[in-house]
């Protein structure tokens, strides 16, 4: 009994696989796309670090819930830090 994974050749199908394609084409991505995704990661990086030292800085008295429940929250990208600026500050 053979298996239909045993009748395949294995010549040419990694350099011509969907993800090597993928790849190659993220490796070539234009300059400027490159360059806007880096300043929306450092952007993303500073928003979590502003929430972080918020966190720090801020009486516990004035955080929504417990400080140490943000920690884990602020991580999320994008929507940790933003849900912690619109909702773990009391006002």
């Amino acid at each position: 009994m053979t298996h239909a994974a045993d009748n395949r050749t294995t010549t040419g199908s990694l350099k011509d696989s969907p993800a090597v394609k993928a790849a190659k084409t993220a490796v070539a991505a234009a300059p400027a796309a490159r360059a806007a995704l880096g300043l929306a990661g450092i952007v993303q990086a500073a928003f979590a670090f502003l929430a972080f030292w918020d966190l720090a800085h801020r009486d516990s008295r004035q955080v929504t819930g417990p400080k140490p429940l943000w920690i884990p929250v602020i991580l999320v990208n994008w929507i940790g830090p933003a849900a912690y600026f619109l909702f773990g500050i009391k006002r």
